[in-house]
């Protein structure tokens, strides 16, 4: 079992934890324009890097969405990052 570190709940089981998107991904526009190749290609398509990728996961205990850097080979985590000010 992993240990993922929740930047607001700090170390927790990686079941508590989902994947919500790759990191950097520009959602196409404008959505009324936009065919549908184009839309299940933004959907579901990804580009799945082997070695370091940037994620964007939901910890669902909290709910809250933080961007993690890991090694996609090795699983090692190198950090979380904040997607959200501290302030509202």
């Amino acid at each position: 079992m992993q240990i993922f570190t929740c930047p607001f709940c700090g170390p927790r089981v990686e079941t508590e934890f989902s994947f919500a998107a790759e990191a950097g991904k520009t959602r196409p526009e404008p959505a009324a324009e936009v065919s549908d190749d184009t839309w299940a290609q933004y959907l579901y398509a990804n580009a799945n890097p082997k070695g370091a990728t940037r994620e964007i996961w939901v910890h669902v205990t909290c709910g809250e969405y933080f961007m993690m850097e890991r090694n996609s080979v090795t699983h090692a985590v190198a950090g979380s990052i904040l997607l959200r000010s501290e302030t509202p």
